[in-house]
């Protein structure tokens, strides 16, 4: 979708969308596009009453204890299913980069200009298009306006008296998140219009970085002999396209704001619901040359012919003074800003629009607690910050952009890289924000309940860091509402840990607590149909909560398997804490964490039931793949549990611990030889060491420990874990037949393939292609010298996704050969930064941190070295490391 370069010039749109339900494609919208062929009709997602479904749902007690669960939940407590396999959302081909920060809700735009998907209700999504919420453009000459045009394709039924049609094949749409553009050839006049698209979503950036903003900037390229007078209307409906918008008692008010000789002025729209009301500003850049005007309020279900009328006339709005009047139940209202300026013969100017939305105090569904954003820190809690917010971000997308440059430029600049995954590597970021983010500040009057049990003081720096950086939490995907889902965070995590390293460390401190803890209500699971308590004591959870209920409070809305049983969380705790120590060097977190990760580690070895030093899986599917049956030892999660033990004596040794780190290292050592002997076939590692029909499969995903202990430097000689010969056959025979032998080669690795060359069909997701667990794989490859056999890989998904499914901005979870897709929008796909981290490392055989200082004695004293992740350069900034010259 995205090309690699992020210049503002006309870029012709990348990748053939198919269009959505009814099979218009892009074509047929009139948009250019670069490749010239159409690509298959969408199949549809899972749970839409395919045969997946009822491969998902195969045992009948299970599909009914889903139903009365389903029906319970939906129809009696009006609550939304954390995973609603009866009501999937339809896949529309049509999204774009979104707009806002991190963790103050999103709105995403589509690639034809169109406003079509609201995240502003916490972890709630509404998907359609606001028809009112649009551009439109006004060009007058001598006095005269010659040319009206509203910037959309679209023929609606509303406001049918504004000039809507715009012909796409004058229009370029061009995404590099946090930044798109869009270019519109104004034909017959000789003007070009860029619109810049910026949302401050800035590494290491723990400020802006949260605010609800976006920018809009207009350069006009007027190549004709005389000068021109150009307008830009933004519109915009007082609300987000849902019944609310008709609930009554909203309003509209113009505001201005004056900062020295310049002057920011708009329309703001009060958004007054009962739960999580909020504030829309929408706003323009008064300057030297520029005019600013608006219309408080029309109706954006009329024919809009009086605004019309009004741009038509001059150019302007009539800026009416005053608010306008509440709306009654059933109408609805909207608002427009118009910015003015005069381009002269063949010249050039710019004009600056914003919006801003305020959402300061929210609710999750259980509308237990009140919650503050993060940027309220900054710009308060009162609900009047929308103006400041927009001055603000018209103040500063300049600096933004800059420090946007200076970080992808690296990699942009970077001729070894191909340019897919240039764009894959920053596209796939939208889901930090849009993937149902919240970021919240901890209060500062009380603490909450989770916080207040008695093994939580033992994290003595917990505190300090929540006040600091706040919580943060992002669903397992728009349709599997779950927070911090950690199985899959494990892969996602490298995208935090390299961006916004306090985050993840804020994350971490949070899932310690809820190690701690435990709840002991019971509750039905529906894979078993058993009961059992919520949450154990000392066992890592699966989640922290759906947005739904009170995420923190009460965890593991996960209701499928009882995750006390699994095998991967636990371990994913223990690489991840020691992971981040290795990139950050936060001495004080590795201590906080050492206690939490004894006593996972003593938890997880309840499963080694032949004390061989090899955990074993229970006979179900207890990890991350929950629907592929494990037994005995296994490649997967016996390799998770292995490279956790050698974390655990490292972490050992580097906090003085003698005796811990004699305790793993004789586990490592029985470990290492059961892992080979009940494992290895001679060229891989098998599935699992059941002797079952399908034991021998060739899991894409078996060398995740190494993969990890790669990205900790903890591979390499006598550090190595696995054997390199062995790990290198193993993915050389991934590549041959999981890739190679699957699709062509073109849709990257299939999660199991049979030894014969056919895919493992014994589950649904045995025969599925997991994104983010093909981007981790191709990591693996990277790390251990295979680059071209990694990127051909990762390459097979981004084009399968991005261009033959037309999924941009919604990846999912997963896909099988045939196009049948699951889960859209999903946080295992954040794992291409995994690839980042590799090529960073690979380029010197070092880390791009340096190596993990030893920590003093307990009651010594040391600092946290903060964001200290990459090589610093000769400015001081912080940036990725060079490629390998082998690539």
């Amino acid at each position: 979708m995205a090309g690699a370069g992020p210049g503002p010039g006309p870029v012709p749109l990348m990748g053939g969308y198919q269009g959505a339900a009814g099979g218009r494609g892009v074509a047929a919208a009139g948009w250019r596009l670069c490749l010239a062929h159409r690509f298959p009709q969408p199949r549809r997602p899972y749970g839409a009453g395919d045969v997946p479904l009822r491969d998902v749902l195969r045992h009948v007690g299970l599909a009914l204890r889903y139903f009365r669960w389903w029906y319970k939940k939906t129809c009696i407590e009006k609550k939304s299913a954390f995973i609603d396999l009866l009501c999937a959302v339809p896949l529309q081909q049509i999204y774009g980069c979104p707009l806002g920060g991190i963790g103050g809700g999103t709105i995403t735009r589509g690639w034809r200009g169109e406003f079509c998907r609201w995240q502003l209700n916490p972890g709630k999504y509404h998907y359609g298009t606001v028809i009112a919420d649009q551009f439109t453009v006004c060009l007058r000459r001598k006095g005269q306006t010659v040319y009206q045009q509203v910037l959309s394709v679209e023929k609606p039924s509303k406001l049918q008296g504004w000039n809507w049609g715009y012909c796409g094949h004058y229009a370029f749409y061009h995404a590099l998140y946090p930044r798109a553009w869009m270019v519109y050839e104004l034909p017959g006049q000789n003007v070009v219009l860029t619109c810049r698209q910026v949302s401050p979503v800035i590494p290491h950036d723990y400020k802006d970085s949260s605010l609800p903003v976006a920018v809009f900037i207009w350069e006009v390229e007027n190549g004709n002999e005389e000068p021109v007078e150009v307008s830009i209307m933004f519109s915009m409906q007082n609300g987000t396209g849902t019944k609310a918008d008709k609930s009554g008692g909203h309003w509209n008010e113009p505001f201005a704001l004056q900062e020295g000789s310049e002057r920011v002025a708009g329309v703001l729209l009060h958004h007054c619901t009962p739960t999580n009301p909020f504030t829309f500003a929408v706003a323009a850049r008064e300057k030297a040359g520029t005019a600013v005007t608006h219309l408080t309020a029309f109706d954006p279900t009329g024919s809009g012919r009086d605004v019309w009328q009004d741009l038509l006339q001059d150019g302007k709005l009539e800026s009416p003074s005053g608010r306008s009047s509440v709306t009654a139940k059933g109408e609805e209202t909207a608002g427009a800003v118009c910015a003015t300026c005069t381009v002269p013969a063949r010249g050039h100017q710019t004009l600056e629009l914003a919006l801003a939305w305020d959402m300061p105090r929210v609710h999750f569904g259980s509308k237990e607690k009140l919650h503050l954003r993060r940027y309220t820190r900054f710009f308060g809690s009162d609900g009047d910050a929308a103006p400041s917010l927009a001055r603000y971000a018209l103040a500063h997308y300049k600096e933004w952009e800059r420090k946007i440059d200076a970080w992808q430029k690296p990699v942009l600049e970077n001729s070894q890289l191909p340019s897919w995954y240039k764009s894959a590597l920053f596209n796939e970021l939208y889901f930090m924000t849009d993937g149902g983010t919240v970021w919240l500040e901890l209060p500062h009057d009380c603490l909450p309940q989770e916080l207040q049990t008695p093994g939580v003081a033992s994290l003595s720096h917990l505190l300090p860091v929540l006040r600091e950086y706040g919580r943060f939490a992002y669903l397992e995907g728009q349709e599997y509402r779950m927070y911090n889902t950690y199985d899959v965070h494990f892969y996602a995590s490298f995208a935090l840990v390299m961006l916004w390293p306090k985050l993840q460390i804020s994350l971490q401190y949070d899932i310690a607590v809820t190690v701690i803890n435990e709840d002991v209500e019971p509750r039905q699971y529906l894979m078993s149909g058993q009961t059992a308590q919520v949450k154990l004591k000392n066992v890592v959870p699966h989640d922290i909560g759906d947005p739904d209920d009170e995420p923190w409070q009460r965890v593991n809305a996960y209701l499928i398997h009882d995750t006390a049983n699994w095998k991967d969380l636990n371990l994913k705790f223990v690489l991840q804490v020691y992971r981040d120590y290795y990139l950050t060097h936060d001495a004080p977190y590795l201590r906080d964490m050492w206690p939490v990760c004894q006593a996972v580690m003593e938890s997880e070895l309840r499963f080694d039931t032949d004390n061989d030093g090899l955990i074993e899986n229970g006979g179900f599917a207890d990890q991350t793949y929950d629907a592929w049956v494990v037994n005995g030892a296994s490649a997967y999660c016996g390799g998770l549990w292995l490279a956790a033990v050698r974390v655990m004596c490292e972490m050992a040794e580097v906090l003085g611990d003698k005796e811990t780190q004699q305790k793993y290292s004789g586990i490592l050592l029985k470990g290492k030889e059961a892992f080979e002997r009940l494992l290895w076939n001679g060229k891989y590692y098998n599935y699992d060491s059941s002797g079952s029909d399908t034991s021998s499969s060739i899991m894409s995903d078996q060398c995740a420990g190494q993969w990890f202990l790669g990205a900790c430097g903890l591979d390499q000689g006598e550090l190595e874990v696995f054997p390199k010969s062995h790990v290198v056959s193993a993915l050389r025979t991934i590549f041959e037949k999981n890739v190679m032998g699957f699709a062509g080669g073109t849709m990257g690795a299939v999660n199991g393939m049979r030894p014969s060359g056919v895919p493992d069909t014994s589950s649904v997701q045995s025969s599925e292609v997991w994104i983010g667990v093909v981007y981790a794989l191709a990591a693996t490859m990277i790390q251990e010298g295979m680059v071209q056999e990694g990127f051909h890989t990762a390459e097979g998904c981004y084009r399968t996704v991005w261009e033959q499914l037309g999924m941009a901005f919604q990846t999912p979870e997963a896909y099988c050969e045939k196009k049948v897709y699951r889960s859209l929008a999903y946080m295992r796909p954040l794992s291409i930064w995994s690839m980042q981290l590799a090529l960073e490392s690979q380029a010197g055989r070092a880390p791009c941190a340096s190596p993990a200082p030893s920590i003093p004695v307990p009651g010594g004293s040391e600092q946290s070295n903060g964001d200290n992740l990459g090589p610093v350069a000769s400015d001081g900034s912080q940036g990725p490391c060079p490629v390998p010259s082998s690539l």
